[in-house]
């Protein structure tokens, strides 16, 4: 990196971000003007000086990503997208936290040009930042193995900015000691220790030393003390630039730099006052800090056209030069791997990959859906190579490693029983849940790979706010929980997921799959790597499932999974009550139908795999196989909620409303009415309540 030129245009384009950042907040009424004021110099120096991108492409495959975790100061990055020119107008800036603008309250991916990630959820940033740099390093082995750390045409830097919220947050420790772990020496991450929350000054809940904390993470720690000490203020550009330029050659560790800052500078009155972090600032305090940066106090947005296009040209023109290196190495890599190329121009088409027979086919007998999904990611592993994950330190209960497969770290961190490098296809994320997620979040959005991951169905609970944030940002990660209702037995309570079901359901644009053996298992693997625009839920049982023989004569093909539910068995005679199950409860509606039919009842199975697959169904197709007149009993290890709209007023909902206890499985089941004989009893009580409704 050559020194720093801070011209005159770049000192005038600080002063414009500041009082942008101002007068949008003024006019909303509200949002956060002080971080970005006081990382306006900070922003821009990373735009127009030290990032890699392309405004005319903002997914380019070359660039540097960004994330800024601190989200609420949306206005940090709006003013420099607008400056650089990644599509933001004025217009848009005088639109901020307004209804349909491209300037929400926190940055969205996939609503704003050259938002990479959606944040706002403090510390949520800094994991997906992580996850960014595992994703580039991935994606190197995936594409161009053979290529030294930073020399492949796949890598790039990921960057940060974070606050100190950011730091208190549980998630950015989990995913800061990750990352250490990792030794991603492509990730920096700014630390804006302004020493302000919204309550007050940090040291009222938060007096640890940061930095120390993310040495001992194994980080590349450096200090740039705007404050002086708490003596003054200085905007020491050229010694943030020289610490990036330091941190960029360390790639061995990620990088944190500590900058010390003053927030709300250089407001007149209230600059480093906890009172400008979240709110407007008011007419005086704007014309007083317009004042002071020798601006006019009358006007409001006001940017002068010539530097709008002085920094847009720069901004241009230092992509044109990064794009035009990268291209023709590009170019190169492409001519000498056209196997890999053609994998690439697939995964950017975002065409799903063929299984063909690479699929399995389960033949009858037991065996439990995590099992069945461990031996489907072990057949499909060379039909799907951009496909890699591991679990959250239990992988061996979770079945989430691929046979054959080395891992995803550092070759020294292997183990006696660990072999791998950044080759690698399994990952270990440590007992890290809520990281976990974030960081599939991001690999899955960089869209060169595709990430699962997986835990206990109960500690979906730990990582739930990275689900939410999956299902906003239309990312297609894979979760893998497994051990999922009573049946996990003797662990108790603690390790019974209850609620859990519904809860998920409840997540919009979360599918939530809970094949009933085998089977479905294997057709729900292949209809989730279809879908790029959505988050999926795989649900596992841990107790062996009965296997159902399929074709002639058996049951409805399991290839009918994709529909979310179906006619597994239908009634022998007419049709006098349809049981709808999910999972393990499947073979148990299964018996109960027996009892049912042997007394004379039609009875129908329908297996619900995905209630959200079955709702996309055409409503011809959905009635067919729920008629509405026939009654309807619901059967699922799990709380009532949400089953009363599939059965209706008059059907019956086989369920678990309460917290479960230590002792083996199939004693809770029998204990709690997971019985044949209480579903058709149950049924029978359907049947008379509809009769008489009709």
């Amino acid at each position: 990196m050559s020194a720093l030129n801070w011209t005159d245009t770049d000192r005038a384009a600080v002063d414009a971000a500041r009082v942008l950042a101002a007068d949008a907040v003024e006019k909303a009424g509200n949002g956060h003007p002080g971080t970005a004021i006081s990382l306006a110099p900070v922003a821009h120096l990373l735009y127009q000086k030290v990032m890699v991108g392309d405004p005319s492409d903002p997914r380019w495959l070359g660039r540097d990503r960004f994330v800024l975790s601190a989200g609420h100061s949306s206005l940090t990055q709006y003013c420099q997208l607008f400056l650089a020119g990644y599509g933001l107008e004025l217009d848009d800036l005088r639109a901020l936290r307004t209804e349909g603008s491209l300037t929400p309250g926190h940055p969205e991916y996939g609503h704003t040009a050259g938002v990479e990630c959606t944040t706002g959820p403090l510390g949520a940033g800094i994991a997906m930042a992580v996850g960014f740099a595992m994703a580039a390093r991935r994606a190197r082995g995936l594409f161009e193995p053979e290529a030294a750390p930073g020399t492949s045409v796949f890598d790039h830097m990921v960057y940060a900015l974070a606050g100190d919220g950011c730091f208190q947050e549980g998630v950015s420790g989990e995913a800061s000691s990750l990352a250490g772990a990792q030794k991603l020496g492509n990730l920096v991450v700014i630390y804006d220790d302004n020493r302000i929350t919204i309550e007050g000054e940090t040291q009222i809940a938060f007096t640890e030393d940061v930095a120390a904390r993310y040495e001992a993470y194994g980080w590349h720690v450096a200090h740039v003390d705007w404050t002086q000490g708490g003596a003054g203020y200085s905007e020491d550009v050229d010694a943030l630039y020289k610490a990036i330029d330091e941190a960029k050659a360390v790639t061995d560790r990620p990088s944190l730099i500590r900058l010390s800052t003053l927030i709300g500078w250089p407001l007149p009155t209230r600059a480093g006052h906890h009172s400008v972090h979240g709110a407007a600032l008011g007419a005086e305090e704007i014309a007083g800090l317009k004042a002071r940066l020798g601006l006019d106090p009358t006007r409001s947005f006001a940017v002068p056209a010539d530097l709008v296009a002085r920094t847009r040209a720069n901004a241009a023109s230092r992509a044109a030069e990064a794009r035009g290196a990268w291209q023709a190495r590009f170019d190169a890599w492409r001519t000498a791997h056209p196997d890999k190329a053609a994998l690439l121009d697939r995964i950017l088409a975002g065409e799903h990959p063929d299984l063909g027979v690479a699929l399995p086919s389960f033949p009858e007998g037991r065996k439990s859906t995590r099992a069945a999904s461990g031996e489907v990611l072990t057949a499909i592993a060379d039909a799907v190579p951009e496909l890699w994950g591991g679990s959250a330190d239990l992988a061996g209960s979770n079945n989430t490693t691929m046979r054959g497969q080395r891992s995803f770290l550092p070759p020294e961190h292997a183990s006696a029983d660990v072999v791998g490098d950044y080759n690698g296809r399994t990952l270990h994320f440590g007992i890290r849940e809520h990281a976990m997620g974030n960081i599939l979040n991001a690999i899955n959005i960089d869209g060169l790979t595709r990430a699962y991951g997986g835990t206990f169905l109960v500690f979906a609970d730990y990582m739930r706010p990275a689900v939410r944030l999956a299902a906003l940002q239309k990312s297609p990660t894979i979760f893998v929980w497994t051990h999922d209702s009573i049946g996990v037995g003797e662990d108790g309570p603690t390790h019974q997921p209850i609620e859990h079901l519904a809860s998920l359901r409840a997540i919009p644009g979360l599918d939530v799959i809970r094949p009933a053996d085998a089977n479905e298992t294997a057709q729900a693997w292949a209809e989730v790597l279809r879908h790029t625009d959505r988050p999926s839920a795989l649900i596992l049982s841990r107790q062996d499932l009965p296997v159902t023989a399929r074709g002639a004569g058996a049951a409805a093909p399991a290839e009918l999974t994709v529909r979310g539910g179906y006619t597994l068995f239908d009634a022998d005679g007419e049709l006098e009550v349809v049981l709808v199950a999910t999972g393990s409860e499947v073979a148990l509606a299964v018996e109960a139908r027996d009892l049912l039919q042997a007394q004379g009842i039609g009875t129908r199975v329908v297996s619900m795999p995905c209630r959200e697959w079955f709702d996309h169904q055409p409503a011809a197709y959905r009635a067919e196989v729920l008629p509405e007149a026939v009654a309807r009993v619901s059967v699922e290890a799990g709380i009532a909620l949400g089953w009363r709209e599939v059965v209706g007023a008059t059907g019956e909902i086989v369920s678990i409303d309460h917290f479960g206890e230590s002792a083996p499985g199939a004693a809770l089941f029998a204990k709690y009415g997971f019985t044949a004989g209480n579903v058709a009893e149950r049924a029978k009580a359907a049947i008379s309540r509809t009769t008489c409704a009709v």
